[in-house]
């Protein structure tokens, strides 16, 4: 049986790690009256943008404001068709049914898990203006399919890189290939701040001036676009003048604070070692479970790299001697570890269903979905307890 501290580090599944750089970085925001999106706010950006290769970056309070704000910026609006996986979290389809778009899904790779380019081809119409690839648990899509696409059919691509901070395809980064890349700095995810966080990444000049306005209520002030409050001719009834605040629209307060973008750059500069210790682990877990029967194990595609977010394993209950929900249920009881189930297809929820989907309609990322558990995967873990973890499951297997 495992120490109770290794059962603590197999219980922490996912997530990123702070040290005492962070912690100082939070207290001298905190000394400086920690506002609201200020200095820290304005150099995390300008360093987010020059890691992923973008022209702009901009913060926000999530990763699902940052998908929200890249549909506003290239205008969807009610009518309009936007197309993603239905193996995400709902965040990346919602953005777009929130704003009164009509949201279809289109079925997967069965081996990476990722949307599948020749059945999009199939999905697009002239009322796609969207379609959100999600860059599913640490790895990209196969983005020159997509954007091939996208080129001879005239829809914007939104890249969902909420998973895949740092990731690359063919030598360029995770979110700087679409019209935007969307991040999430969630508890769970490769880097955080703080919680939750987000960062929308664009190249194009317009799109981040709408992201930049909507952010913040669609408030003209300086930092915040290109245009600066003004001073008004008119006269008040006092007959002065007045300096006044003028609002493009009704917007958003999708803000971050000073005391996450601090750490979010303490975060950043740690990013690429802390993904070289997922990859890894995930390289241990995988020679470990290798051959063990009725597991199938992580696949990475060719010219890209998997900064596993998650570490995702279909099991085959005939082969492996249990069903999915049975291996959760002995991994936690009996094992002390804690299995994820990311994600059920969207079309399986009230939500989608409403909408009109129903069970069966997206194949193969629903018998995906059917088996595939995530094991747990972060920086903390040591090799105590990825044997513990391998030698777990081999345990279970009859």
């Amino acid at each position: 049986m495992s120490s109770p501290s290794i059962r603590f580090e197999l219980a922490s599944k996912f997530g990123s790690e702070y040290g005492p750089e962070e912690e100082q970085a939070a207290i001298e925001v905190i000394q400086n009256q920690a506002p609201t999106s200020g200095n820290a706010c304005v150099a995390f950006e300008r360093e987010f943008a020059a890691y992923c290769g973008t022209q702009y970056a901009r913060v926000v309070s999530n990763g699902t404001a940052a998908l929200f704000l890249s549909l506003v910026a290239i205008d969807v609006k009610p009518g309009d068709r936007v197309l993603t996986t239905p193996l995400t979290w709902i965040a990346t389809a919602a953005a777009a049914a929130t704003l009164g778009a009509e949201v279809d899904f289109v079925d997967i790779d069965p081996d990476t898990y990722n949307l599948d380019p020749a059945k999009l081809a199939k999905k697009v119409c002239a009322q796609t203006k969207a379609v959100i690839p999600v860059h599913l648990y640490g790895q990209c899509c196969d983005m020159d399919a997509i954007l091939a696409l996208a080129d001879a059919r005239g829809f914007a691509v939104v890249e969902d890189a909420c998973h895949a901070v740092g990731a690359e395809y063919k030598g360029r980064k995770a979110g700087s290939m679409g019209a935007t890349g969307c991040f999430s700095f969630h508890e769970q995810k490769n880097m955080s701040t703080l919680g939750e966080g987000g960062m929308v990444v664009t190249s194009d000049p317009d799109i981040f001036e709408r992201v930049a306005l909507y952010r913040s209520h669609c408030a003209r002030v300086y930092g915040e676009s290109t245009k600066y409050c003004r001073l008004d001719e008119a006269k008040t009834p006092m007959g002065k003048r007045f300096w006044w605040q003028d609002f493009d629209d009704a917007g958003y307060n999708f803000r971050m604070t000073d005391i996450q973008a601090a750490v979010g750059r303490i975060q950043l500069a740690k990013l690429d070692a802390l993904n070289a210790r997922r990859v890894e682990c995930a390289k241990y877990i995988t020679e470990g479970l290798r051959g063990v029967p009725g597991l199938k194990l992580p696949v990475t595609a060719p010219g890209g790299t998997h900064v596993f977010h998650l570490y995702p394993v279909e099991i085959d209950p005939d082969v492996y001697g249990m069903t999915k929900e049975d291996f959760i249920y002995a991994m936690l009881h009996e094992r002390g570890i804690k299995i994820g189930t990311h994600y059920n297809p969207l079309n399986w929820t009230e939500a989608f269903r409403k909408r009109g989907f129903e069970r069966g309609q997206f194949p193969v990322a629903e018998a995906a979905a059917e088996r595939l558990v995530t094991l747990p995967i972060h920086p903390r873990l040591t090799r105590e307890g990825l044997d513990y973890l391998i030698e777990s499951i081999k345990t279970l297997a009859h």
